[in-house]
């Protein structure tokens, strides 16, 4: 097994866990911050916008079954790229995308696959999810964590009203 790391940051992290626990490959995933100058922050702190962090989600795959291309190809399906103010309903620093990269290798496949996004002219306006070193990662509180199951009726309605699945449905046919 070739255990590796991916740091994305996709607007609420609630909406990123469900998607890539249920790809063949992913070990585990657990939500929490990066890219901000605070030690362990809380959601609080980060969602008064005083912390500098952006909820991302920390994945661990076996590289063996999944490559970081088909990562960063998930990512890529699940969020608007081309919103730079947030993502959906949700506004701030904190909702901005970004890929986290943690080594140069990650940086130059991350840079190739938002390459071949904006060529692939699926979007009119410019891909802004920007691709930044990783910082450290701070885990959130245990209940964000698989808030998808734990909060289903709760998330299924969010994921409808925050405007996330019905562009990701326009957009990718899904």
């Amino acid at each position: 097994m070739k255990r590796e790391e991916a740091i994305l940051a996709g607007g609420c992290f609630w909406c990123m866990q469900p998607v890539f626990d249920q790809l063949e490959g992913v070990l585990e995933t657990s939500v929490g911050f990066c890219g901000g100058h605070v030690e362990h922050p809380s959601y609080e702190r980060v969602c008064g916008g005083a912390t500098g962090h952006r909820e991302v989600i920390d994945i661990i795959f076996d590289a063996d079954q999944i490559s970081y291309r088909d990562i960063l190809n998930a990512f890529w399906r699940s969020i608007d790229p081309t919103q730079a103010d947030g993502q959906f309903a949700d506004r701030g620093e904190h909702y901005k995308t970004a890929i986290f990269y943690l080594n140069d290798v990650q940086k130059v496949e991350a840079e190739e696959s938002k390459r071949a996004l904006m060529e692939a002219g699926k979007f009119d306006l410019p891909v802004v999810t920007e691709i930044l070193p990783a910082t450290s990662f701070f885990t959130a509180e245990v209940g964000h964590q698989k808030y998808y199951e734990k909060n289903a009726i709760h998330y299924g309605l969010y994921a409808e009203g925050s405007g996330r699945k019905p562009f990701l449905r326009k957009t990718w046919g899904e």
